[in-house]
């Protein structure tokens, strides 16, 4: 088997060390994020719609129900608060694509790519417009994404595209020496403060009349139907579940994602003459193209946001503060963190921290509806929800009115992925996928019997 450049051109162990000795475990995002207080649920109260979930997928659905319904009294119930979770702590790309990739959504559904990416660009769009029309505080800036070869093997898929760089020209954009080839899309990604956005969704949202209620732990789902909490409880006409990668309300989806823990760095304010070594002016999101992937991009502040590789199943799908500190990981990602930017060496990261990512087997979301019609859903965004998830509220909201659209009549809407099995093959399962993308970035990209077998059924999944 060969070697990554990673493998080949380590960070010295040093280097590493003194990256990591004054970082801390907390979200960057979140640090000092200015936010309201919302109640918590206490007695009975009835609404027209209730949303299960404060994350991007139910602040979505809240602004745009009550964009299409002002009289529509929508409520929305957290467990915690507003976009502490997913997305309050990821890397802030919010991608045109719906189907994680062209790659993904071609093999699975190739008559109708076209429309699917036409719809993505549009959700993009929209997006934009809507931070425009309500003013929003969210670090919105639509750069663009860098998708860099870093092994030879990688340059294959970059000679099919028409616009690609040469070594030179990509170092041009963004300087390291890891860099043989790459790809700007400039239309197809936005940067995002992440928590911003959560927070700013719910704000407008709120100037709407949407009533929320934070600590609100959703304990069932009964005849009604009745949305039930600890302390209290609501009767509403339809109920839209975006809990991510909780667990499921609805039995039948128990089994049709498992959460990944991902690991992320962010490193100090760089200074002028760092970043007139480093480039990257055009601010553009960058994503490296093996199957074990990393993502960087530039902060409003000036720091590096360096995230991904490790991708992290643990026994039973279980959700555990624990599992965010994984010390290996975060010395694995600043080890690659120098081999990609070596200049920037003595460079110290202040925040080091992971969060859950639903996966399911599709690799992109999938919807549905249960209880007659009563209530939608839409989950296993597999990590690429910060666009797509407001796809998924004009999808679910389409679900609940019951009429025909162009989304709902897409192949993409109307399927269910293949469900995961339960434990333990589910463990064994995905540690030995993981095993053998690892291997296949050893190997040239070469995807083994067990890809290949993974590709028939609809399993698979080439980043």
């Amino acid at each position: 088997m060969g070697t990554t450049v990673f493998e080949r051109r380590p960070a010295p162990a040093s280097v590493v060390r003194h990256s990591l000795s004054a970082t801390r475990q907390s979200v960057f995002w979140l640090d000092g994020l200015a936010r309201p207080d919302h109640p918590t649920l206490a007695g009975e109260i009835s609404a027209d719609l209730v949303i299960v979930g404060g994350g991007y997928t139910g602040l979505w659905t809240a602004l745009r129900a009550k964009e299409r319904d002002p009289d529509r009294r929508v409520v929305v119930l957290e467990a915690r608060t507003i976009g502490w979770a997913a997305s309050g702590r990821n890397g802030g790309f919010c991608e045109a694509s719906l189907t994680h990739g062209e790659e993904n959504g071609a093999n699975r559904w190739p008559e109708e790519l076209d429309q699917l990416e036409q719809l993505g660009l549009e959700n993009l769009d929209g997006i934009q417009r809507t931070v425009e029309r309500y003013g929003m505080d969210a670090e919105f800036e639509r750069t663009g994404q860098l998708a860099v070869a870093v092994e030879p093997y990688q340059l294959d898929w970059l000679a099919t595209q028409e616009d690609a760089l040469d070594a030179d020209a990509t170092r041009a954009l963004v300087n390291s020496p890891t860099y043989l080839g790459g790809l700007w899309e400039k239309d197809d990604c936005a940067l995002v403060h992440p928590a911003k956005l959560a927070v700013e969704l719910a704000r407008a949202a709120a100037d709407l009349g949407v009533e929320f209620y934070e600590h609100s732990l959703v304990r069932a789902i009964e005849e009604g139907p009745v949305v039930r909490t600890a302390k209290g409880s609501v009767r509403a006409r339809q109920v839209a579940l975006a809990t991510n990668v909780f667990p499921s309300l609805l039995r039948r989806n128990r089994l049709m994602t498992v959460p990944v823990y991902d690991y992320v760095l962010m490193t100090e304010p760089l200074t002028a003459e760092q970043w007139d070594d480093v480039g990257w002016t055009e601010r553009q999101g960058v994503a490296d193209m093996a199957n074990q992937f990393h993502y960087y991009r530039r902060t409003a502040d000036g720091r590096i946001l360096f995230g991904g590789y490790d991708a992290v199943y643990h026994y039973g799908g279980r959700i555990r503060a624990a599992y965010e500190n994984r010390p290996e990981s975060f010395r694995r990602l600043a080890s690659h963190f120098f081999t990609t930017f070596p200049q920037l060496e003595g460079t110290q990261f202040t925040h080091r921290w992971a969060g859950a990512i639903d996966t399911c087997s599709r690799f992109c979301a999938f919807y549905g509806t249960a209880r007659k019609g009563s209530i939608a859903y839409a989950l296993g965004f597999t990590g690429l929800g910060v666009g797509a998830s407001r796809f998924a509220a004009d999808v679910m909201l389409d679900l609940l009115a019951g009429d025909p659209t162009e989304r709902t009549e897409l192949q993409m809407v109307r399927e269910r992925p293949i469900p995961f099995p339960p434990e333990p093959a589910a463990s064994a399962g995905v540690l030995a996928t993981r095993w053998a993308m690892d291997r296949a970035d050893h190997d040239r990209g070469r995807r083994n019997l067990l890809l290949k077998a993974l590709d028939a059924v609809g399993m698979g999944f080439d980043s």
